[in-house]
């Protein structure tokens, strides 16, 4: 019997106050949409704890390096200088050397790392290492050929060059000789020695990169297979300096001064090509596996024993290893 001293409609609204709030359904939601975020890949693929992974970093370095060689070597090509193509010759190596430090510069960058990582750090540069590779390197050439004269094998022969022009060519064929060194030492012991150490670790990959460098040589006219082994050897031999050292400067203090010696001072064939503006009208007499023949001097056996005597020599008064990839 309903109530009636309770309004119309009190009793249903009793009815829902006693309904208990769990019971009660829930008000559905306002649904909302997003996106859902696609996880990149980028970091993964290229980058690893310490940075860009070694194989991309040598890829993107090759990469950039050979077409900015081509367009070096075709520019210095297309001058025409003088008769000899001395300068044209000095600008391509400049060009070349460009070509192997700017992707280095850029992936310093990429990197995080300071450029002198790669072994050619601003404070040692043209410091005491430098100057004492050159005296090293010097010595080298100097060994070999006289050793060569001692058995009869090479005659220095008289002066090809008089007056002025001797000072013009030591000169140039210096400042060639130091861009050489500073270009080959880079490309192949620099950034590349560096980013494969990380990897592979130091010793194999000075291994493959030396015979790499020897093998580089095949592209030089008179060029023999004694003389390819000689430069891998000589290759290998700056490897140790540069693991004892820490920097690439006396690497390049020795091989400018060794090939200064060869092409300019002693006027021998430097890896099968004799260039003009050389001092002396030297010549060798015997058997080419002693001479080196067209190849020149480190087409010769006795350049393995000077090279070994080098290793030694070096071994002992450097014992400590100063260089780090990290």
């Amino acid at each position: 019997m309903r109530d009636e001293t309770k309004p119309l409609g009190a009793e249903k609204d009793s009815e829902l106050k006693t309904v208990p709030h769990s019971e009660q359904a829930d008000t559905p939601a306002t649904p909302t949409f997003s996106v859902a975020e696609q996880p990149s890949y980028v970091p993964t693929v290229f980058f690893g704890p310490d940075g860009l992974k070694p194989g991309w970093g040598l890829a993107f370095y090759v990469a950039m390096f050979y077409p900015l060689q081509f367009v070096a070597a075709r520019w210095a090509g297309s001058l025409d200088l003088d008769s000899y193509g001395l300068w044209a010759m000095m600008l391509e190596e400049l060009g070349v050397l460009l070509a192997a430090v700017f992707p280095a510069l850029i992936l310093a960058r990429v990197e995080r790392r300071r450029f002198g990582s790669y072994g050619v750090g601003g404070q040692m540069a043209f410091g005491k290492l430098f100057w004492l590779g050159m005296v090293w390197g010097f010595a080298g050439i100097t060994m070999l050929l006289v050793a060569m004269y001692g058995l009869r094998l090479f005659d220095f022969g008289n002066l090809a060059l008089h007056g002025g022009r001797v000072l013009k060519f030591a000169a140039f064929w210096a400042a060639f000789f130091l861009l050489v060194g500073f270009f080959e030492e880079f490309l192949f012991r620099g950034y590349a020695q560096f980013t494969l150490t990380r990897a592979i670790g130091f010793w194999p990959t000075a291994i493959f990169l030396a015979c790499a460098f020897g093998l580089t040589h095949m592209q030089n006219a008179g060029e023999q297979w004694r003389g390819l082994l000689a430069a891998a050897a000589i290759g290998f031999f700056f490897c140790l300096t540069l693991h004892r050292t820490g920097t690439l400067w006396f690497a390049i203090g020795f091989h400018a001064a060794w090939d200064w010696g060869e092409t300019f001072l002693y006027s021998v064939p430097d890896s099968g090509t004799l260039f003009p503006g050389h001092l002396l009208k030297s010549s060798f007499h015997g058997p080419n596996w002693l001479t080196g023949g067209v190849v020149g001097p480190e087409g010769s056996v006795l350049c393995f024993v000077v090279i070994g005597m080098l290793w030694i020599l070096f071994d002992r008064r450097y014992p400590e290893v100063r260089y780090k990839a990290r």
